[in-house]
């Protein structure tokens, strides 16, 4: 007896010991989490302000900065912006200087990123840029990393953010170093380069040509946009442009091994690099304008939800930026979504103009494919040779040794061939004995110059009027954007800015219009200048009353500059075009609260495609049509809670893959965006068309019919095997998953405890590709969310203090913060939260107030 007391006594005591450790190691890891959180009330001294600033934050931390000058306010952005998310800057800095691995440690994916990233090098171009802003810019860029830097004076890491702590277990972390006015304008690099164009499809050009071996065939899987379908941008343009000169040289021969080597040496390099906004299917944008006349208010409405990759924390920052006078030394009282690291705010509205931006897609990339001659140090050009310059990067590897790095830039640009693997450049057949054996690639992008972006967005967050956005579009060299916009006294308009490349027309098979690799041993095929700014396609008050910009064709076949042929084929923008014109038509004056709606509009284009040709067909076995007959009474709508979307999504992605994973190469299957939309909308009319033969069945030659009864059957048994045995209770939630991931710690390498912290839960969605409501999924990998709207705003030019908004996640970067998530449900269920504007609004509305001191 006294011997089983005694057990259970020391069973108890080390119990009690176990709780007090683990209370006690609790207790330490909410110390840790919390400690980071910024101070938000009270008085907090800013070395180098002329006068006190305020800041006062919403019930959702959002804050509203008011200066007495355009010095203190910035300065005072950048002190809150590193309040907020200092880490997902210094991670963002990392990645754009190609200094991942001075951050992470010994890591093969940082360090090929670090490779293509010098290659570019972003970090020197920003440099160069720097030097070419107007003055006020610089000063701007000046104030808000001095604003950065107080902050970050005197803390430890563990003060800064959660993070460096974690990181701090596996390699050395230091006091991170001052914030620097280029690492906000290198920042400007990644964001082109997510949104940089037609690369994507140039290449794939290339690699599907390896395996068809047929240019006609393979111009099938790019179809042209569909404008008898889908209206573009502008209806009627009167626009005039240059036209280049034709040449006559002979289009480059792609029916060579090492040639494709080359070019799969290049697409490998380039998806080492980190894409920081996203990168694909889904990656474009939603926005409209609705002019008063058609408005329930009599004033403009204006919308936009840019569609980005998911991560945790969201890529939008929200802030107001006021001066307590606005004069012309501090002209600033705008409110809106801004990137962490830079200052202004790069989409909103101000006092008198509100503006939204999405994606114009203009092919402002170009692949060279370059002849190096048998010293290795020129390429061919015509008769001659180019000389190609080198340079060595040293990429520190913190815990590891530095890596050396040589980089070879053409005339065209960087070698990208080279990056993570100069040795195996393939051999290629030499004619004439005047080469070498070598093909390498390098990349032509207008980003790779310096350029005047930063200029632009704080242009336009004082820009008045219609002129002064040209202006901006003027100075928006890169990524090259639609900009839609509507002022308080009633004006609507549309302006494409970018600095675009203008090629000669080359005859031969392969277009010269940069849809393909060009040769770069030809000058036929260098670029030709840029399009003159002044002929970027505009309009003010069209006749139709309202403009619809969501990443479609901006202007009709044949008119106005050439920008590219690889558009998001439009499904997405008529839907948002025919919702308007059915009201309009109807009678019905447009509300804010009817804009917003259509934001998460879940009509599925695909289903209005395919549907009918599914319900046509005869599956004869009971058990296998239960899937076609919930297609039967669908209304296509791809809602969270619909089965019949679910099973729709599957047909489409086995669909997919029966007719075109055969034919072409490893890893490129479809991933079943607008584009494949439009090459299956054109099959579905040629039931024998080679692409519905499988070829991996000898012997059998399949149709369009066989292939889409198999796709359904194939959907029904997969989906009973992952929802169930009945398909009435499957859910198109359940497969469609919002789950953002934390970039350096939400990987599955973490532990549990780690990305539970930093991950947001996952969330059930509706929406999908080309769908209004662009939660985007990749068709070849999943049903989950790759990408979607990264905020969402309607902004009423009647009653500022009327407009709405969200961000995809939350204000705050830091994961002990309870503003981390908490717009993460409301924007999965469709929902915004007021906006207030004016200074009685915002003050009405904040619930923090934090004096910034000199």
């Amino acid at each position: 007896m006294l011997r089983s007391r005694a057990a259970r006594l020391t069973l108890l005591s080390v119990a009690i010991v176990l709780v007090v450790a683990l209370v006690a190691t609790v207790v330490a890891a909410f110390v840790v989490v919390r400690r980071p959180l910024p101070q938000v009330e009270g008085t907090l001294r800013v070395p180098g302000l002329q006068a006190p600033v305020t800041v006062t934050r919403d019930a959702r931390g959002i804050p509203t900065i008011t200066a007495d000058s355009a010095a203190d306010l910035f300065r005072a952005q950048g002190y809150v912006a590193a309040q907020d998310r200092f880490f997902e800057m210094d991670y963002r800095r990392h990645v754009v200087a190609g200094r991942l691995s001075e951050l992470v440690g010994e890591n093969e994916d940082a360090l090929d990123a670090d490779k293509v990233i010098r290659t570019f090098g972003w970090h020197r171009i920003a440099q160069q840029e720097l030097e070419i802003l107007e003055p006020a810019t610089r000063e701007a860029l000046e104030a808000y990393a001095a604003g950065v830097n107080a902050y970050l004076d005197g803390k430890a890491p563990s003060q800064i953010a959660v993070e460096y702590t974690v990181l701090g277990l596996q390699v050395q972390i230091e006091a991170p170093e001052p914030w620097d006015a280029v690492d906000s304008l290198a920042w400007l690099k990644a964001m082109a380069w997510d949104l940089r164009g037609n690369y994507d499809d140039e290449l794939g050009r290339a690699r599907a040509f390896a395996s068809v071996r047929d240019v006609a065939k393979v111009d099938q899987l790019f179809p042209p946009y569909p404008q008898a379908l889908n209206a573009p941008i502008l209806a009627e343009q009167d626009l005039t442009t240059a036209t280049p000169a034709i040449a006559t040289q002979p289009a480059p021969d792609l029916d060579d091994s090492a040639l494709q080597a080359a070019v799969a040496r290049a697409q490998e390099a380039l998806e080492a690099v980190p894409h920081l906004m996203g990168d694909g299917e889904g990656v474009g944008s939603n926005s409209w304008v609705i002019g008063g006349d058609l408005t329930e208010s009599g004033k403009p409405l204006l919308a936009n939800d840019p569609h980005l990759g998911i991560s945790a924390p969201g890529i939008w920052t929200q802030v107001g930026l006021r001066c307590a006078t606005v004069s012309d030394a501090c002209p600033y009282d705008v409110s809106g979504f801004s990137f962490a690291g830079f200052p202004g705010v790069v989409i909103g509205h101000n006092a008198d103009l509100a503006w939204g931006l999405t994606n114009l897609g203009a092919d402002v990339t170009d692949f060279f494919l370059e002849r190096v001659d048998s010293t290795g140090e020129a390429t061919m050009r015509g008769t001659e040779t180019a000389p190609i310059t080198t340079r060595t990067e040293v990429i520190k590897v913190n815990g590891g040794d530095d890596v050396h790095l040589d980089v070879r830039e053409t005339v065209h640009g960087p070698i990208v061939s080279d990056v993570l693997d100069v040795d195996a450049v393939g051999d290629a057949p030499v004619e004439d004995g005047a080469f070498g054996r070598d093909y390498v690639v390098a990349l032509a992008w207008t980003a790779l110059a310096p350029g005047r972006t930063a200029d632009a967005v704080l242009a336009m967050d004082t820009a008045r009027d219609a002129d002064d956005i040209a202006r901006v579009g003027r100075l928006f060299d890169v990524p090259s954007q639609n900009i839609v916009f509507a002022t308080t006294d009633g004006h609507i308009g549309y302006q494409a800015p970018g600095r675009v490349p203008l090629r000669n027309r080359v005859s031969g098979d392969v277009p010269s219009d940069g849809t393909w690799p060009r040769p770069g041993w030809d000058p036929a095929y260098d670029w030709q200048g840029y399009v003159d700014p002044e002929e970027m396609p505009r309009v003010q008050d069209p006749a139709e009353g309202f403009l619809v910009a969501a990443n479609q064709a901006v202007t009709p076949a044949g008119v106005g500059p050439f920008l590219t042929k690889d558009w998001d084929y439009g499904y997405r923008a008529q839907r948002i075009r025919d919702v308007i014109e059915a009201q309009v038509v109807a009678g019905e004056k447009v509300t804010a609260a009817d804009v917003s709606a259509l934001q998460g509009d879940e009509r599925s284009p695909y289903a209005d495609v395919l549907v009918p040709a599914l319900l046509r067909l005869d599956i004869d076995d009971t058990f296998d049509d239960d899937g076609q007959e919930l297609l039967r009474t669908w209304d296509h709508v791809a809602s969270e809670d619909s089965a019949a979307a679910a099973y729709f999504a599957a047909v489409w992605s086995t669909l997919l893959e029966l007719a075109f994973a055969d034919d072409l190469p490893d890893g490129d299957s479809p991933n079943g965006g607008s584009r494949w939309l439009e090459v299956v909308r054109s099959l579905l009319d040629d039931p024998d068309s080679p692409w519905w033969d499988d070829r991996s069945t000898p012997g059998v030659v399949e149709g369009r019919d066989e292939v889409l009864t198999r796709a359904m059957v194939t959907a029904r048994r997969e989906l009973t095997q992952q929802l169930g045995r009945d398909a009435e209770d499957w859910r198109w939630g359940r497969l469609h998953v919002a789950a953002p991931e934390h970039p350096v710690l939400g990987g599955s390498s973490v532990p549990g405890l780690v990305r539970r912290l930093v991950n947001p839960e996952p969330i059930e969605v509706g929406g999908g590709s080309s769908i209004v409501d662009a939660t985007a999924w990749d068709a070849s990998a999943g049903y989950g969310v790759t990408a979607g709207p990264s905020m969402r705003m309607v902004v009423d030019l009647g009653d500022l203090d009327s407009s709405t908004w969200v961000t995809f996640t939350g204000s705050s970067g830091h994961p002990g913060s309870a503003h981390y998530t908490d717009q993460f449900g409301p924007w999965a269920a469709g929902e915004t939260f007021p906006w207030p504007f004016s200074p009685a609004a915002t003050a009405a509305d904040a619930v923090d107030r934090l004096t910034l001191e000199p």
